[in-house]
């Protein structure tokens, strides 16, 4: 059944399945990154740190032999106490030292973890479960491709870096074996030599293989995300929601819309249309508009729905096209239609005024009176 299911999630994560994952802490991660700065970490602590560190970590050391049998120390829990005096100093003084080593190591960490730009804090991630316990899932981890992986990348690094160190170390032997003369001091250095040509070299391979890693992994984690058309039908129900809730919201706005145009229409001085995909009622007031006032406007059935109450409430219709067209995309319900269109609608307006005070004239430029039972 879950091979079946696997089978079926043939398409691409989307975004929000992506960013989900994230926030539960499911992110490609690399353990190779790490590896590589952990050796790029060193490989610069034995260049620019090692020799100043060197010999302060050696005067530390040669002060505790050198007062060793100077240190008394006594009997019982002041014993206890002088030892820990004595251990105490040695500590200080070789953390002193190698403050900056473990900075450059932790610094490599934040370093390796940034790269790879995937970083989250998830509580997911530190909840107990009992999934992680079960040893069933841990079996079919243990026998799984990323396992395998795993061994064999494992496998080839401990060849690889072993065969080389193995190759170095016989050089450096060898060096020294056909060396005439050698002086004791001049062997750490020549040593030291050797290891930054080791660290370098492992430092080189470790990045070839950081990279690849990382790749895998993103390919893993991009095919682990990866969802069946079900899913996807869910995912967007999910967020648009359920379509009978959606068809009953609509139909409470075309209500309402409903209720608005038999409130609201029968208060127009005039509908204009254009003439049966939109109308657009508009009120003027002399003693209260400045300008007139859109009142409602509507395309298509609701466009038919404001001429059946304009004729009921005997609300003239004018025919305008283009001016009903522009006046539905540009005038918003309740406010005053915008400026550039003032002129225009003042003189169907002026016209149907004068018609109510049976004053017979010709209609404005490009508009007809269509109905005024």
């Amino acid at each position: 059944m879950a091979e079946e299911d696997k089978q079926n999630k043939t398409e691409q994560p989307t975004e929000r399945k992506l960013r989900q994952a994230r926030e539960k802490g499911d992110v490609p991660s690399s353990k190779e990154v790490g590896n590589m700065m952990s050796v790029m970490s060193l490989f610069l602590v034995a260049v620019f740190f090692l020799p100043q560190l060197g010999p302060r970590l050696v005067g530390t050391l040669r002060r505790v032999f050198e007062n060793a049998g100077q240190v008394q120390v006594g009997e019982g829990v002041q014993g206890i106490h002088d030892l820990g005096q004595v251990t105490m100093e040695l500590s200080g003084g070789i953390a002193t030292v190698l403050a900056p080593v473990a900075g450059a190591m932790v610094l490599a960490a934040i370093v390796a973890v940034l790269v790879q730009g995937e970083v989250v804090v998830a509580v997911d991630r530190i909840t107990p479960k009992m999934s992680k316990v079960n040893p069933i899932e841990g079996f079919k981890k243990i026998f799984s491709i990323d396992s395998f992986v795993e061994f064999l990348k494992s496998v080839a690094k401990v060849l690889v870096v072993g065969g080389l160190s193995i190759y170095l170390a016989q050089t450096a032997v060898r060096g020294i074996w056909q060396a005439e003369e050698i002086a004791p001091e001049a062997i750490l250095p020549y040593i030291g030599r050797y290891a930054s040509i080791l660290l370098v070299v492992v430092t080189f391979l470790l990045t070839i293989v950081a990279v690849a890693d990382v790749m895998w992994k993103r390919f893993q984690w991009l095919k682990k995300q990866r969802m069946s058309i079900q899913d996807i039908k869910d995912e967007q129900k999910d967020m648009e929601g359920d379509p009978l809730i959606r068809a009953k919201r609509a139909e409470q706005r075309r209500r309402r819309a409903q209720q608005r145009i038999t409130t609201s229409v029968p208060t127009a001085t005039v509908v204009l249309t254009n003439p049966t995909h939109f109308a657009v009622a508009l009120r003027y007031d002399n003693g209260t508009d400045q300008a007139p006032v859109c009142v409602a406007k509507g395309a298509d059935l609701m466009a038919a729905q404001i001429r059946k109450v304009a004729r009921e409430n005997d609300v003239p219709l004018v025919e305008n096209r283009p001016l009903a067209r522009a006046l539905h995309d540009v005038a918003e319900i309740d406010e005053e239609i915008p400026f550039e269109h003032w002129q225009t609608v003042a003189e169907i307006i002026g016209y149907v005024l004068d018609l109510q005070h049976n004053i017979q004239r010709q209609p404005p430029t490009g508009s007809t009176l269509r109905s005024w039972d």
